[in-house]
C-alpha cells in the first residue's frame, strides 16, 4: 500500500469510499450517518488544490482509503478519514493518521485534532488506541467550538460526541545520553 495526495481524477472514488464506509453506522442505529451525502466534489478540490488530501491505495493504484485534514488553530484537524469495507481492518485509516502526523511534525504543527462519536467502536475508542486523548469542554480551541457549533446544527449531536487531541513530538536532532542518536 502506498500513501500519497490524492489525484483530481480520483476525487469521485473517494465519495464512493465515504458512501461504503457510512454503510457501517446503519450496523450501530445510526442511519442518518449513513445516509449523509459525502462532501460535494468541489470542496474535496479545495482540500486537494490545498495539498491536505491524501489517499492509501491498493497494489493496482486505486484509492482504498483517504484523509482531508484542515489547518485550525495552528493544528491539523481530520476532516475526514475513511477505508473501504472491503479494504478495513489492515491498519489503513492508522497509516493515513500516521502519515498526516509524520507531515505535521515536518511542518512544525505540534497537534492533530479531530471530532468524533464517542460509543462507534471504530471512532472515539479506535482513536485514543492511535494516540488521541478526548479535550474537556475547557480546553477546546475557538476553531474547534466553531466545529461543533457546525456539527451539531447539522444534527451530529443526537449521539454524543466528543472533539480529540494526538499531542506530536519533534523529531530530535539530539542524541541520547549514551551519545547514539
Amino acid at each position: 500500500m502506498q500513501i500519497r495526495e490524492a489525484r483530481q481524477d480520483e476525487l469521485p472514488i473517494l465519495q464512493d469510499i465515504e458512501r461504503a464506509a457510512g454503510q457501517c453506522f446503519r450496523d450501530v442505529g445510526m442511519p442518518q450517518i449513513a445516509d449523509d451525502a459525502p462532501l460535494p466534489l468541489d470542496i474535496l478540490v479545495r482540500y486537494r488544490e490545498a495539498g491536505r488530501a491524501w489517499v492509501a491505495t491498493d497494489t493496482t493504484e486505486r484509492p482504498v482509503g483517504y484523509l482531508i485534514a484542515d489547518l485550525v488553530d495552528g493544528n491539523f484537524h481530520i476532516e475526514q478519514v475513511s477505508v473501504h469495507p472491503d479494504a478495513a481492518r489492515r491498519g489503513i485509516g492508522r497509516q493515513l493518521i500516521d502519515h498526516l502526523a509524520d507531515h505535521a511534525m515536518a511542518s512544525g504543527i505540534p497537534a492533530l485534532t479531530l471530532t468524533t462519536f464517542t460509543q462507534v467502536p471504530w471512532n472515539a475508542p479506535y482513536y485514543a488506541r492511535c494516540g488521541f486523548h478526548t479535550l474537556d469542554q475547557s480546553d477546546l480551541t475557538p476553531g474547534l467550538r466553531a466545529i461543533r457549533q457546525r456539527e451539531a446544527a447539522h444534527g451530529l449531536d443526537r449521539w454524543p460526541r466528543v472533539c480529540m487531541r494526538r499531542t506530536l513530538c519533534p523529531p530530535s536532532n539530539q542524541t541520547s545520553p549514551r551519545g547514539r542518536p
